[in-house]
């Protein structure tokens, strides 16, 4: 039967709501998975993968990229227009900044160090005989600091500017992204448990809720609201409102992004629509600006943009792995096995030691949460947190959120860097050497600011 309109694109969207679901009941119901507390979006991304490789279902690889690429950005956009919380202005407030600056500054130390060991790894490796590009271990940092949206975005921009040199890129990035949610859960989880058998928490209950557990909330369990109402339903819904926010600032990135493009040179262009989502950040964060300078913040409530948050990342999450191709990671899974690993033990090792000198208090939540964050998203990191703080007694919650102001410069710095061997001619070992300067001005910086103390656990 011929089709009248096309349906690919919600057909796609709709197979990913039907796998999220499945996993909801599956978090529900099974103990391994509850132990771990692996996401519900993580559990049906895998499942779906598995079928669509099978062949039992059909799902275009470029369809779903499309979706990771758009809501990636869009869940940057949201978090820039979400309002910062009371706790959090008042946080900011004061002079005690060595939880978010602690944070910050260890993310300046793990992205040098994931991108050093990728690149040495690969170094290696092709020197073995294995047929890899140059920047094929730059993509380790970018998934498991930065995410799949990331990683895909920079992989598609390489293919672009040479598919033939950065062959398989992109699946390469989500590859590693995917990992990277693995290590966040499946070690995350234990480390915390193994603080928690050790006392190093006193904000932990004896034992887990039920709801955070089974990622359910009971029948006859106090609920709690997801926002309230700044417009009124006659007119427009509120939801409807906050998302019109978000494509506001979404066209006017576009529009950003596009002329930059129009006056910069080809490979450079290229390279800037992988950066889309720092623009709509930036973007979003003026709007925020112009929202309060006008008077109306009012009518943007946290808890609604943070839904919409919530919602492009799970549903992110779960395109990711389902665009996962095993035949491809079946040629690369040595050359990925390898790096994956060195880079997963060495990452836990430096949080861990620096984490327990960096703090005198809340020193494993803060630990925890920077754990989550540079192995999957700043979600695994609050995650973490919350089994050891579930009510956010302490602030390593805020800190956490608190901590990307300190880690921008490095991030940033990290991610174009990353790109150096392809905008700029640069060798590995250049980049690498840079790299290694980039991750001892972090460690300087920790001492310079007081932070590396005596163990505290």
């Amino acid at each position: 039967m011929e089709e009248i309109f096309p349906f690919e694109s919600i057909l796609v969207i709709s197979s990913l709501a039907v796998f999220l679901l499945i996993g909801v009941i599956l978090r529900a119901k099974i103990k391994f998975l509850q132990k771990f507390l692996i996401p519900s979006c993580l559990i049906g991304g895998l499942i779906a993968m598995i079928l669509r490789n099978v062949g039992l279902i059909d799902l275009p690889v470029g369809t779903l990229e499309l979706i990771v690429y758009h809501l990636f950005n869009l869940s940057f956009i949201s978090v820039g227009l979400t309002p910062a919380s009371k706790e959090r202005k008042e946080t900011s407030k004061k002079e005690r900044v060595a939880g978010p600056l602690g944070m910050g500054l260890m993310q300046g130390v793990i992205f040098p160090l994931q991108a050093i060991i990728g690149g040495v790894f690969t170094f290696l490796l092709i020197a073995l005989g294995f047929d890899l590009f140059s920047t094929f271990g730059f993509l380790t940092p970018l998934g498991f600091i930065e995410g799949p949206g990331q990683a895909l975005s920079m992989g598609q921009t390489w293919e672009q500017i040479a598919a033939h040199i950065y062959t398989n890129a992109t699946m390469v990035g989500l590859t590693f992204a995917a990992i990277g949610f693995f290590f966040a859960f499946f070690v995350g989880v234990p480390l915390v448990d193994w603080g928690i058998k050790r006392g190093l928490s006193d904000q932990t209950q004896k034992e887990l809720p039920s709801d955070f557990v089974k990622g359910i909330i009971s029948k006859n369990q106090k609920k709690t609201h997801a926002g309230f109402e700044t417009t009124h339903p006659a007119n427009v819904d509120v939801v409807s409102f906050h998302f019109a926010l978000v494509g506001v600032a979404y066209i006017a990135t576009y529009g950003l992004v596009s002329l930059l493009t129009s006056i910069l040179p080809s490979d450079i262009s290229k390279m800037i629509w992988g950066f889309f989502f720092f623009f709509g950040l930036v973007v979003a964060v003026l709007i925020r600006l112009i929202i309060n300078k006008l008077g109306v913040e009012y009518l943007v409530d946290r808890d609604v943009q943070k839904r919409i948050t919530g919602w492009s990342v799970d549903f992110l999450i779960v395109a990711t792995i389902t665009a996962i191709e095993l035949a491809i990671v079946w040629t690369y899974l040595l050359p990925i096995t390898i790096i994956s690993l060195a880079t997963g033990v060495l990452t836990l090792l430096v949080v861990l030691y620096l984490g327990k000198r960096m703090w005198t208090r809340y020193a494993l939540e803060r630990t925890a949460g920077i754990f989550g964050t540079v192995t999957g998203t700043v979600p695994s990191g609050l995650l973490l947190i919350r089994i050891l703080d579930p009510e956010f007694k302490t602030t390593a919650a805020i800190d956490l959120g608190l901590c990307s102001i300190f880690a921008a410069p490095f991030v940033l710095s990290g991610m174009l860097l990353v790109n150096a061997p392809v905008l700029w001619g640069w060798s590995i070992e250049q980049t690498l050497l840079v790299f290694a300067v980039m991750m001892i001005i972090s460690l300087v910086l920790i001492k310079i600011f007081g932070l590396w103390g005596k163990p505290q656990f």
